[in-house]
């Protein structure tokens, strides 16, 4: 990578949608939208609220599938001189294996970004990466066809997310990304209703940063592959903190919403903070944290 700065999934589109705004081969990765085995119409509305430092989302992983993202976007964004990434999502271990495998044949595709955060259907909708058998399994069937990085992002509603992470590193995960979104809830009290039309959704923004950094801090001293961290990353500082805490590289979401060309921004910032402490790369200061 060029620099440790991506975008999140789900928050940058397909990275296209951006290109009028920021330089995107200035990123360091772009993890493009959820993508599925089969097309997938997402949640009703409404699906997006805003809370206070940040927002809560239940759009359901909408997209057309994966043939379709083959076909049509891949062609789009293929010749982008940056890591386009693909975010995999599905509801069974085979669902998530073939649509890996078919991203596997794509030589612009350099990695997938497994999110285990999916509902398992054949179990009654718990989540894979609420245990550790259910995240192992997943990675494990994805292993046997995808022979490229393969990064895993980890839900921070577990008990324990270190044991999650040494759980898909025995599995055969090159990396993991975290956090996930935290599982929140907003209610309409004249209307005595939730807001968004399942309920439930994840909470992204500013407010999870905190809980983002102490999983991350908590997974590097459990495992020894690289860690992706992400929540809440608003800028340059933010960032630090989670290269101290044990990341190699970040992830920047729902400030995409609010600044398009944030991810440039804190790439230079952080190469500032590095000048002015005399350090000549990232990695010097990753997991430096004096705890």
């Amino acid at each position: 990578m060029k620099n440790p700065v991506m975008t999140a999934s789900g928050t940058f589109g397909y990275g296209v949608e951006f290109s009028d705004f920021v330089d995107l081969e200035e990123i360091g990765g772009i993890i493009v939208k959820g993508t599925t085995l089969h097309p997938r119409e997402g949640n009703d509305y409404p699906r997006m609220v805003e809370t206070a430092s940040g927002m809560l989302n239940c759009v359901g992983l909408q997209n057309k599938g994966v043939d379709y993202f083959c076909e049509h976007i891949y062609p789009e964004i293929k010749d982008i001189r940056t890591n386009m990434i693909v975010n995999v999502s599905g509801s069974s271990p085979e669902d998530y294996a073939e649509c890996a495998a078919k991203v596997n044949e794509l030589e612009g595709i350099p990695a997938i970004e497994l999110n285990i955060s999916c509902p398992n259907v054949k179990q009654g909708g718990m989540a894979f990466g609420v245990t550790t058998e259910g995240a192992a399994m997943v990675v494990k069937s994805v292993r046997k066809v995808y022979d490229k990085t393969l990064i895993v992002k980890l839900s921070p509603n577990v008990t324990s997310i270190a044991d999650i992470a040494l759980a898909v590193q025995d599995a055969g995960a090159d990396a993991v990304s975290l956090i996930n979104t935290l599982m929140g809830m907003v209610i309409d009290i004249e209307k005595r209703k939730p807001v968004l039309s399942i309920a439930t959704g994840g909470m992204s923004g500013p407010a999870v940063k905190p809980v983002a950094v102490r999983c991350v801090w908590q997974v590097a001293k459990a495992v020894n592959i690289p860690i992706v961290g992400l929540g809440g990353i608003m800028n340059a500082h933010d960032a630090i903190e989670f290269f101290l805490a044990g990341a190699s590289a970040i992830e920047i979401g729902t400030a995409n919403f609010i600044d398009p060309t944030v991810t440039v921004k804190v790439a230079k910032g952080i190469n500032e903070w590095l000048d002015a402490h005399g350090c000549h790369s990232v990695n010097e200061i990753v997991g430096q944290l004096n705890a």
